[in-house]
């Protein structure tokens, strides 16, 4: 019998214990559940139940066994199913993971990806570069990956205590996880056949959220394919944003609202 792998989760939680409705958050990669501090304190939300949760091996949480996304999602899914969570977001490698848990049927829920990439060519050219090069410089581009997406938190309109705690979160990655946490995440991209018909054969009611730049997108087919999806809501954030949770906090919170509305 194979021994399930247990995780000692570092959750972060906002919102009554016994509220009608439970979102679990999933963060971005290099990013800890803190980093939807700003989420949480939306009014909006005041009576949904928030449980934020850093991914395995991610601003300093202890590493998983197995980094791929398939093993995130049933580790998710499973906490999910602890927390009560009728509802899940998550962003960017966050959504990923989201994502996986939907159309492997381990949440039944509705679900919300923000920034997500269904495919290798959603991802810019220098993060499918950097991740490539970890096979030959080991673990060093995935330290040059959180240092640049530390520098990038000053464009975040928050405190200047605020943009500290969240530099501090990626200085937290061991780089040798984070270059392992890549690689499979990469490879899971590359496993995709469809990945836009696969979410819609899930029949799950789900919201991908994308800014007009900043945050990746969509290829031209895979917006075709959920476009023409039923239960696929695109949403489309104005401007430039890169940092989502942190940066447009109002309009996730919209969005959330809208997929708890679903619920049932």
């Amino acid at each position: 019998m194979v021994e399930r792998e247990r995780v000692d989760w570092e959750l972060r939680e906002a919102g009554p214990l016994d509220a009608e409705h439970t979102v679990l958050l999933l963060p971005g990669g290099m990013c800890g559940a803190g980093s939807y501090a700003e989420v949480m304190a939306e009014p909006a939300l005041a009576s949904t139940r928030l449980v934020a949760a850093t991914l395995p091996g991610h601003a300093g949480a202890p590493p998983p066994d197995d980094y791929s996304i398939e093993n995130y999602a049933r580790l998710a899914a499973e906490l999910a199913t602890k927390v009560g969570a009728d509802v899940v977001l998550g962003f960017s490698m966050g959504a990923s993971v989201a994502l996986e848990m939907v159309v492997s049927g381990g949440f039944t829920g509705p679900s919300v990806l923000l920034g997500i990439s269904l495919s290798a060519k959603d991802e810019p050219a220098f993060f499918r570069a950097i991740v490539r090069l970890g096979s030959v410089l080991g673990s060093l581009p995935a330290a040059v990956l959180a240092k640049g997406a530390a520098s990038m938190v000053k464009r975040i309109p928050v405190s200047a205590e605020r943009q500290g705690e969240l530099r501090e979160d990626f200085r937290k990655n061991v780089p040798q996880q984070m270059r392992l946490g890549l690689r499979e995440y990469m490879q899971w991209l590359g496993r995709q056949d469809r990945p836009a018909e696969r979410l819609c054969r899930a029949d799950v009611p789900t919201w991908i959220v994308h800014a007009e730049k900043g945050d990746g997108g969509l290829t031209d087919d895979e917006r075709r394919t959920l476009e023409a999806c039923p239960h696929v809501h695109l949403v489309t954030i104005p401007g430039s944003v890169f940092f989502m949770p942190n940066e447009v906090p109002k309009a996730i919170a919209d969005v959330i609202l809208e997929a708890v509305s679903r619920v049932g």
